[in-house]
């Protein structure tokens, strides 16, 4: 209703619907800054209480070929629509006549360039300089090692655990209230989207959009449905539970405001904390499936409109640079344009300042990949769990039977019993 509400007030009153911004902004903020502390609680007694800790690096093992897999199927889905619609040819755009600025602000001077960087910015400067600076993998490697440590460390461990135990449930809680506000950053945001650039920018190049909806519906109702399949669940059903969440994440155009949320649901489900709690948080990072469809969709869209055509060459190659450019992008608004930006700033072929043609309905097709990429890490999640014997499938069938989960149901189990309040 609240999503509803803030189409029509876009649309009817643009300048006030521009104005309401800072209650969608406001919303995400409130819900970032208890995502680094949840997930360190999360993952570290995950970690902590498995019996035996070589299964940690075998599930990291597992959890990455998987990633790898489903990214590469999506860049070949957003290859495949676009040269199938074409939604570029006939624009016959000048690439000398686009304006240089538009990508200059979006390109992170200290972004870490190369996988070497990469693997470096991960590791943080200092123990809280992790949850300082908000992002989820530094506080991954943390609640890792803390997770090691903890199994280690005799009684002094058990008091820790206690305590981590202890101080999680208190963040649940807290989490609890600020997802009554969701309702209203979700207002507050699609107000602001319509508002801003109106919904006739959406038939200018509806093509486009089309085109990305497409392919974000085909990879998640033939891709994701098939591995459900597979492995003998529904997708349906898996998204029928997570409803309220997908419904956060259209309004705000962002996965990060339902993590901890996802989290609880997925314990609710029988995944196991020490599996599911390790799998979703590097799935924010490393399976951005909504972005790597829309990197090649995008890429070769600017391609077709500036009538430059590209070699098969030139084609394995920037599939190459955007599995890079598609991992380590926070699952927050606009990631996906900004890993756009990267993409092309290194291949030369294509201008950077292609990007000036899709900046007005960006924001239209952030919500499929943010929306895509949630389902994919949900998906994702329950399937390593199973892989890992980590999932109580009685439990998995028995709640996704059942429906979706309130947030009272949740709170009145505590996290340890999650299974048994589930059966």
């Amino acid at each position: 209703m609240a999503v509803a509400a803030g189409v029509a007030v876009g649309h009817y009153w643009p300048d006030f619907g521009a104005s309401l911004k800072p209650l969608g902004d406001a919303f995400v903020k409130f819900v970032k800054m208890m995502i680094a502390p949840i997930v360190f609680c999360t993952i570290a007694l995950g970690i902590a209480k498995m019996s035996d800790m070589k299964e940690v690096g075998k599930t990291l093992v597992k959890a990455m070929g998987l990633f790898y897999l489903l990214t590469l199927i999506a860049l070949a889905t957003g290859l495949v629509a676009v040269y199938l619609l074409e939604p570029g040819t006939g624009m016959n755009v000048n690439p000398s006549l686009l304006d240089q600025s538009v990508a200059a602000k979006y390109v992170k001077p200290d972004a870490p360039k190369g996988f070497v960087p990469f693997l470096m910015h991960i590791i943080p400067h200092s123990f809280f300089g992790a949850f300082a600076e908000g992002e989820v993998l530094p506080v991954l490697l943390l609640a890792i090692l803390i997770g090691f440590g903890v199994a280690r460390t005799g009684r002094g461990g058990k008091l820790m655990l206690d305590g981590i135990d202890s101080f999680s449930h208190v963040l649940f809680t807290v989490f609890g209230f600020l997802m009554k506000l969701a309702p209203l950053g979700a207002f507050g945001a699609m107000a602001f989207t319509v508002g801003k650039y109106g919904v006739k920018s959406i038939s200018s190049l509806g093509m486009l959009i089309g085109t990305f909806y497409v392919a974000c519906l085909f990879f998640v109702f033939v891709v994701l449905a098939t591995l459900a399949r597979l492995h003998r669940f529904s997708l349906l059903k898996t998204l029928r539970y997570f409803k309220e969440e997908l419904i956060v994440v259209l309004g705000t155009s962002s996965t990060e405001p339902v993590l901890p949320r996802m989290l609880m649901k997925l314990e609710q489900l029988g995944c196991k904390k020490g599996v599911s709690g390790l799998v979703l948080p590097m799935g924010y990072s490393f399976n951005l499936d909504g972005s790597a469809i829309y990197l090649t969709l995008a890429t070769v869209f600017i391609a077709q409109a500036c009538n430059i055509h590209l070699s098969l060459a030139q084609i394995l190659t920037m599939l190459g640079v955007m599995l890079l450019t598609s991992k380590g992008a926070a699952g927050v608004t606009g990631s996906g344009f900004v890993a756009l930006v990267a993409t092309l700033s290194v291949m030369p072929e294509i201008p950077v300042a292609g990007v000036a043609l899709i900046i007005g309905i960006d924001r239209f097709m952030s919500e499929a990949r943010a929306l895509t990429s949630l389902v994919s890490n949900a998906v994702a999640s329950i399937v390593v769990s199973l892989w890992e014997g980590a999932c109580d499938r009685r439990v998995l069938e028995s709640e996704l039977n059942r429906g979706f989960v309130q947030l009272e149901e949740v709170e009145e189990a505590p996290a340890h019993d999650a299974g048994l309040a589930a059966a």
